[in-house]
């Protein structure tokens, strides 16, 4: 049965869910979870969509489903959502602290922002990635947060949408930087899940199947690791400083340069051996990768 949503679309209706006062800027909003009313929430878990970016720093009583699980939030942590996410959670949540910055897309039209805001690949993790933060951490998050409230609450200007978005901007970039600490706090786990990806790489690629099975993508790792795509990849970056998509180019590389070295099938059997419909994309990673076409590396070696 198709799961059915909620669509908030707008920062008005996210207001009118949460029983708070019409914003007072169309496009971006900060409000204190505790203070929020649930009158107006079904009575069953409900999953709802939402239009836009938010930021949670949340310490609640309960839990709440955010991608793929469900995650306990009794200690503070930050989650973040992208426009199109879907979040599902029950009307009878206790809030004990916490604040959401909600900004719509609109708001970064023709901004820096707006232009690299896909490259915070953390609003596309899971909740069990979430960010966990120090008392320290969160007053440096807060009060960016509270200047960016500062902005829309005064009378705005045509210099308020640049101070809310370089104050958004700032945020975000402090995350990146948490983000990095908690990789680097948490390396026993993660050394372990660099590990378990690279032995689920050598054995996929030990199979005699690629040329049935196609090469397999970020997806199949990450599914097989519980982790989302993208975390999976910053994990692997941070780490080895190469992506998972490299990771797998790589060993597809030394698998090609071993069938190109010790057999006598051609550049097209070689190809499709290896999951490739098209010879002519085996041999552009081929060349991308070594400098060299496959029938160039086979004649000099």
């Amino acid at each position: 049965m198709q799961q059915s949503f909620i669509d908030i679309n707008t920062i008005h209706d996210i207001h009118t869910l949460y029983g708070c006062e019409p914003p007072k800027h169309p496009l971006v909003s900060f409000i204190q979870l505790a203070q929020i009313s649930r009158d107006n929430f079904p009575e069953k878990e409900t999953a709802f969509r939402l239009g836009f970016y938010s930021v949670y720093l949340k310490q609640l009583k309960g839990s709440m489903g955010y991608g793929r699980s469900n995650y306990d939030f009794d200690q503070g942590t930050l989650v973040f959502t992208a426009p199109g996410q879907v979040v599902t959670t029950k009307r009878y949540i206790s809030f004990d602290d916490g604040w959401a910055l909600y900004f719509h897309p609109d708001l970064l039209y023709r901004s820096g922002l707006g232009k690299k805001i896909h490259g915070y690949s953390f609003f596309h993790y899971d909740a069990s990635e979430a960010l966990h933060v120090s008392e320290d951490e969160k007053k440096t998050l807060r009060n960016c947060a509270d200047n960016v409230r500062a902005e829309y609450s005064q009378n705005i200007d045509k210099y308020s949408q640049e101070l809310i978005v370089n104050n958004l901007e700032l945020l975000l970039n402090y995350c990146t930087r948490f983000y990095d600490r908690q990789f680097l706090t948490r390396s026993k786990p993660s050394h372990d899940l660099v590990q378990n990806f690279e032995s689920l790489l050598l054995e996929y690629f030990s199979k005699d199947s690629l040329i049935d099975e196609g090469i397999p993508d970020v997806k199949y790792f990450a599914s097989r690791l519980n982790l989302s795509p993208d975390y999976l990849s910053d994990l692997l970056n941070r780490y080895t400083d190469k992506t998972t998509i490299e990771h797998i180019h790589l060993q597809l590389i030394d698998r090609a340069k071993s069938l190109l070295w010790s057999t006598e099938k051609n550049i097209s059997e070689i190809a499709f051996e290896l999951g490739f419909e098209h010879p002519s994309h085996f041999t552009k990673i081929f060349k991308n990768k070594t400098g060299q076409s496959p029938s160039d590396y086979r004649h000099m070696n």
